[in-house]
């Protein structure tokens, strides 16, 4: 019989004294803050490995746990794999730079702190400007179901029209496209790209976002192949979404991308 282990998620072991990730529990501010800021380098590398980069494009925040009208993001014009912990910069819902050495991203700013001031709920997005993401979001359309990743977005994400392919560098812009993140975690900006947002930390909304460029890359391969597909059924891919597209779920993905950065990657907390 196996021992009795409280459970959030059925991908948690029901035995004892398996090795398994616990979500931490922080004893002050400064540790926690500590650990997002790792956390943020780390998904910042995740993206460069993925080939997420161009040029300064593309921008990852999270809030500061104790004063969460402030972010923590990636500095201007600094490659993804050259992000660590000593070139974070922390910034305002006005995009001032109250903390650190480099500039802010204008679109970053602009995009990001709306989202962040629109809802408070919201501790972490991630944008960038991908290959298959952007092709994708030329097209105005939603995921399908096509299989049981994809349908960990199915209900749960937003195609945005407003702003579509205009650079975003003006206040009104972002609060435009804001608006349309309430009770979602993703969104296709139509002729800009992807964005994911996160109620639970930067591991959640930075493994999302990797997760919905692949789903794009594969709804465009099929469509690519004149084939239609067979869609997961509405009832069954709500079942997957519960079990498989959760915030934690994202975070528990994110898990052995952090360990496998820290082991290869030793130069991201310096």
């Amino acid at each position: 019989m196996l021992d009795s282990v409280k459970r959030t998620s059925v991908y948690q072991p029901e035995q004892l004294g398996l090795r398994f990730p616990e979500m931490p529990d922080f004893k002050s501010p400064e540790e926690q803050r500590l650990h997002l800021k790792k956390r943020l380098v780390a998904a910042c590398r995740a993206f460069a490995q993925q080939g997420f980069d161009y040029g300064f494009a593309g921008h990852l925040t999270v809030r500061d746990p104790e004063r969460p009208h402030l972010y923590w993001t990636n500095p201007m014009c600094v490659h993804f794999a050259q992000v660590r912990l000593s070139n974070l910069i922390l910034v305002d819902h006005e995009g001032r730079v109250v903390e650190g050495d480099y500039a802010v991203n204008r679109a970053g700013f602009v995009l990001h702190a709306a989202v962040h001031e629109a809802h408070p709920d919201i501790v972490s997005m991630c944008h960038a400007h991908t290959e298959y993401g952007t092709a994708f979001a030329a097209l105005g359309q939603p995921l399908l179901p096509i299989s049981q990743d994809a349908a960990a977005f199915y209900e749960d994400h937003v195609v945005i029209g407003d702003e579509a392919g205009k650079v975003a560098v003006e206040v009104k812009g972002g609060h435009r496209v804001a608006n349309a993140f309430a009770g979602v975690k993703a969104a296709i900006h139509q002729n800009h790209g992807l964005l994911t947002a996160s109620r639970h930390g930067i591991e959640s909304a930075a493994f999302w976002f990797i997760a919905l460029e692949r789903c794009c890359k594969q709804q465009l391969l099929i469509a690519a192949s004149g084939q239609t597909p067979r869609l997961v059924p509405p009832d069954k891919a709500r079942y997957s979404r519960e079990h498989v597209g959760s915030d934690y779920i994202g975070w528990l993905h994110f898990q052995p991308i952090y360990e496998h950065l820290v082991a290869t990657q030793p130069d991201m907390f310096t």
